[in-house]
């Protein structure tokens, strides 16, 4: 998996519109949804900066966004375009690499509850 990051400054009048466009059934979902390897975008706002914004599209493989970008190419420029309407800054913050291995998950509710039916039924099964 390939995550692409990006930081927007947004213009606080083109909020909405930022918003819209990258949430689900956005254009940029649109744009490349129909692309084989994308697995969609996530988008976060800053809690101490409303104006601030990091975009994160999923992808399968580096190869995949560069076909996705090659095959809609104008429409893409087009969206691009009126992003910079929108926005002060844009900061591409680099093309980075899922690394499984090194994800942390807590221990949680989820297991607990695992843990305890496992008890639960070894304690009915007769030995």
């Amino acid at each position: 998996m390939v995550e692409i990051v990006y930081e927007f400054i947004v213009k606080e009048e083109a909020r909405g519109h930022f918003e819209l466009a990258y949430g689900p059934g956005g254009v940029w979902s649109k744009l490349f949804g129909r692309s084989p390897g994308f697995r969609g975008t996530t988008v976060l706002r800053d809690t101490e900066n409303p104006r601030r914004y990091l975009t994160i599209d999923l992808w399968d493989t580096v190869a995949q966004i560069e076909q996705a970008l090659s095959e809609c190419k104008n429409e893409y420029s087009d969206l691009q375009a009126t992003f910079n309407e929108w926005t002060e800054s844009r900061t591409d913050m680099g093309t980075f690499t899922v690394m499984a291995e090194a994800t942390v998950r807590p221990h949680g509710r989820i297991e607990r509850r695992k843990a305890g039916a496992a008890r639960r039924s070894s304690r009915r099964t007769p030995h």
